[in-house]
């Protein structure tokens, strides 16, 4: 079972050694530059371990937009010796569990971005009920669902 931990000064270096597969690295920023950015929005923002085991498989950020308002998915990932598992499938699950309690405030949007060559993380996404907007930056493509 995935479980998501929070990221403190206990494990940070855990998720500083994550690492991404060859040729991943142009799919998802590592979690040493998302860190950096959820301290700029730690007003809004939490990071995550991913837990598997006990032993940290992966990271993502959960991000509130008081502009919008929605809930985005930023910087999922999964150590690539821990890829093929399902631990992404689950613990998008256990994300998006955690974004139901509203924790930054009411929105039932949840957004996320997926490079457009991504064919594995983007039929993730869709299985789980999101759906492209048709917006786009460079080659990152906007997923949506409601919840």
């Amino acid at each position: 079972m995935v479980e998501l931990i929070p990221i403190t000064e206990e494990n940070f270096i855990d998720a500083f050694n994550l690492r991404l597969a060859p040729g991943q690295e142009r799919f998802v920023s590592h979690p040493i530059r998302s860190l950096a950015q959820a301290y700029v929005y730690r007003n809004q923002c939490q990071p995550f371990g991913i837990y598997a085991g006990g032993r940290m498989v992966g990271y993502v950020m959960v991000i509130y937009d008081y502009d919008v308002p929605e809930y985005d998915i930023w910087h999922m990932m999964i150590d690539e010796r821990e890829q093929g598992h399902g631990y992404g499938r689950e613990a998008l699950d256990r994300v998006i569990d955690y974004i139901t309690t509203k924790p930054f405030g009411d929105s039932d949007r949840v957004a996320l971005t997926c490079n457009k060559d991504n064919a594995i993380a983007r039929k993730l996404y869709e299985k789980k009920g999101f759906a492209p907007t048709g917006n786009a930056d460079g080659d990152e493509i906007e997923l949506v669902m409601t919840v």
